[in-house]
């Protein structure tokens, strides 16, 4: 969540916060007069229990006319105070729940608009001209099926559409990208972490993502648990009502954890193959550092990214997200997306969000600077979302008889396998 004190003194910015965000703009008025009423009827509160408790002491002192007066006014102040309390309280519901809707603040840098507006920032890499090397390339599920990797028949008769099984090599490709992505997060400093995949809702809500991103959130009736889209949130919410000292930022942990997504709004999109699934294993980044350090740390999560993306020997883009495309937390968020041959376009691969002070307010996580107590940063950056990853790795490494090239730096977690190469009929 915001600070509420900028809200009230620079209202007309959360306004053209709401506004790029293509959100209700109306919301920041209801806000701003929820919290006069809060305001205002906390202080009333505080002037009756303050001539409450003056008149306790006047009132053994009185005698007669006057006692009873007294006593006739304790009584209409003991009312007076519990509706003052029930008044206070329900201002304070009002506006934390309208404050629990609001959008953090967008970067003034952001590009503004809708998922097409965002700004190509670098392009790396070189795109394969498959027709100058005879043949046309086949898509990831067809070489999926010829190595024996990828099965989505029997994903789909067991557990649905947008399941699968990752088979033979298939298995064996996925733990060398997790394998090789921990590494890689390790040697930066990142602290390796096995997360849970079922999460309280204040856990839930407190990263964001019982907002916007709901419609997409698995929940257990039953237990009142919710299964996480990402371990974002179990690394967010771990130092949940904790304050951290300052001299122990930055802190870097690196979840690895099964993923669920619900897709919805999604019917008719990437409905072949493993691109958008509902269930997927990813590697995380998530940082806590002091507020005034976290661009500059946005920036080294989206260099670590590009490290990884390199080191796969992938042709890929990195683009600043338009406002309206932002998830509720993030201030700024940077994707990189790989070229997939067979789409003819690039598509997200990883990701990275400054999400400012607005978990940490949410999660009540606060660093504590000499005297000072205060709210710090969070940021998350994927690093290796597993299915994607490895659609990006069998398009663009195949070869013409099928067969797909082992990036170098995965060799090592292969066995010393160069190449996966198509499995007898």
């Amino acid at each position: 969540m915001i600070d509420l004190r900028l809200l009230r003194e620079d209202p007309d910015r959360v306004r053209a916060s709401q506004r790029a965000r293509g959100e209700d703009v109306a919301l920041v008025d209801s806000l701003l007069s929820a919290d006069e009423r809060r305001r205002s009827s906390g202080v009333r509160f505080d002037e009756l229990r303050a001539e409450q408790k003056q008149l306790g002491k006047l009132i053994p002192k009185a005698t007669g006319d006057e006692k009873a007066e007294l006593l006739g006014r304790a009584e209409q102040l003991k009312a007076d105070v519990k509706a003052a309390d029930v008044e206070r309280d329900a201002a304070d519901t009002e506006t934390q729940e309208l404050l629990l809707q609001l959008g953090n603040l967008v970067h003034p840098d952001v590009p503004v608009g809708g998922e097409e507006d965002f700004v190509t920032l670098e392009t790396h890499g070189t795109i394969r001209d498959f027709g100058a090397e005879g043949f046309e390339p086949k898509d990831h599920l067809e070489l999926g099926t010829i190595l024996g990797a990828i099965d989505v028949e029997r994903g789909a008769k067991v557990s649905g559409s947008r399941f699968y099984f990752l088979t033979g090599v298939g298995a064996l490709l996925e733990l060398a990208l997790v394998n090789a992505a921990i590494a890689q997060a390790t040697a930066a400093g990142f602290t390796p972490m096995l997360t849970p995949a079922l999460v309280r809702p204040q856990s839930m809500a407190g990263t964001g993502f019982l907002g916007q991103a709901a419609q997409d959130v698995y929940h257990l009736d039953k237990d009142d648990l919710y299964l996480v889209g990402t371990s974002e949130v179990p690394l967010a919410a771990y130092h949940m009502d904790e304050i951290i000292d300052a001299d122990r930022l930055p802190l870097r942990y690196a979840g690895f954890s099964p993923c669920f997504r619900r897709e919805a709004g999604s019917h008719g999109k990437d409905t072949r193959g493993i691109f958008r699934v509902h269930q997927f294993d990813k590697v995380e980044m998530f940082t806590y550092v002091t507020p005034e350090d976290s661009q500059a740390e946005h920036q080294r999560l989206l260099e670590w990214e590009k490290q990884w993306l390199t080191s796969l020997e992938l042709p890929f883009r990195v683009i600043d997200v338009a406002t309206a495309d932002l998830g509720s937390s993030a201030a700024r968020k940077f994707d990189c997306e790989a070229w997939i041959p067979t789409q003819g376009k690039y598509r997200e691969l990883t990701s990275t969000s400054d999400c400012t002070e607005f978990q940490s307010r949410r999660l009540s996580i606060r660093m504590r600077d000499g005297k000072q107590v205060r709210p710090l940063a969070t940021l998350n950056g994927t690093l290796c979302a597993v299915p994607r990853t490895i659609v990006a790795i069998l398009e663009n490494h195949q070869q013409a008889d099928g067969s797909v090239r082992v990036p170098e730096v995965l060799r090592p977690y292969l066995g010393g396998r160069e190449v996966l190469e198509p499995v007898a009929k």
